[in-house]
């Protein structure tokens, strides 16, 4: 298998159950799609002793073919901002979740990439964070959302310029980004109202070494059950090949000894009243099977 491009889908679905989930049914030739403002509902309910009809196990709407990225909220009046899903056929490339902002990461040819979807509000919370935390990431390759910032350096229909807009540039330059200029300009957001206007608040940036600048699209036609807009594109990374080389370890050798002690030792370590959660044993199981993994491939021939 050869990871060529990433394709990519990008919209504030203003929380729409119904939206996000016909884009996870009918998006399926994408590679990742960064969600902002999703859905927060109830997916099923789970056993209970003290409710015969179970307890609510809330989240955001999921996809077999997709794995999801989100961050759970700290408590039961909030909900999570953003989410990434991921086509679960590049499951082997061993993406990983970041709590800060949302981030993902994969590993490809030796290095790690990382991928972040943003939605910073109307008091630019997600913004502010980045510029008084020192984040250090390198080989971001893609930064998307809606950044809720109008200003005229990339909305023609605005005549204002704001320090909010510098701020967000010089962000992105330190992660080696530049801003896209989509081949379409026409709005992202579209006003509720007659009175209201339209206006361009979703963004893309990329790294500056990129060939795909000023080459992403906007589908104003797709709107759907959101007052935003899709953005699409499709990116280049670094060809890997992935070994298709079958390993395995000689039954009763000193390698299956050790492999075995391995994997004792990281379900030993496994820390069970940390699991207090969907979300948290999902991770944990993540780290599990990526250790074991890793195990089984330095002990293998």
């Amino acid at each position: 298998m050869i990871l060529k491009d990433l394709r990519i889908f990008s919209q504030n679905i203003h929380k729409s159950n119904f939206l996000i989930n016909t884009i996870l049914k009918v998006n399926h030739d994408f590679d990742i799609i960064f969600i902002q403002e999703p859905s927060w509902t109830t997916l099923r309910f789970i056993p209970s002793s003290m409710n015969p009809k179970g307890v609510p196990l809330l989240g955001v709407p999921n996809h077999p073919n997709w794995l999801t990225f989100v961050r759970e909220p700290s408590s039961s009046n909030e909900s999570p901002r953003v989410v990434i899903y991921i086509n679960i056929k590049l499951s082997s490339f061993r993406f990983s979740f970041r709590k800060n902002i949302i981030l993902a990461s994969f590993f490809n040819n030796n290095s790690t990439f990382w991928i972040m979807n943003i939605y910073s509000d109307s008091s630019h919370t997600a913004l502010k964070y980045l510029k008084d935390t020192e984040v250090n990431l390198s080989n971001l390759l893609i930064m998307t959302g809606d950044f809720n910032i109008r200003d005229s350096f990339w909305d023609p229909a605005f005549s204002h310029h704001s320090h909010l807009c510098d701020n967000l540039l010089i962000i992105a330059d330190s992660f080696n980004l530049e801003l896209l200029c989509p081949t379409n300009n026409v709005p992202t957001r579209y006003s509720d109202s007659d009175s209201g206007s339209n206006s361009t608040i979703d963004l893309m940036f990329l790294r500056s070494s990129s060939r795909e600048l000023n080459s992403h699209s906007i589908l104003p036609d797709s709107q759907l059950f959101s007052d935003h807009t899709p953005l699409i594109i499709t990116i280049d990374i670094i060809e890997e090949y992935i070994d298709s080389f079958k390993f395995s370890i000689a039954k009763n050798s000193k390698e299956e000894s050790r492999f075995i002690r391995e994997v004792m030792c990281a379900i030993k370590s496994i820390n069970a009243d940390d699991l207090v959660n969907s979300f948290k044993l999902k991770e944990t199981t993540s780290s599990l099977v990526s250790t074991i993994d890793h195990a089984w491939k330095a002990n293998s021939k």
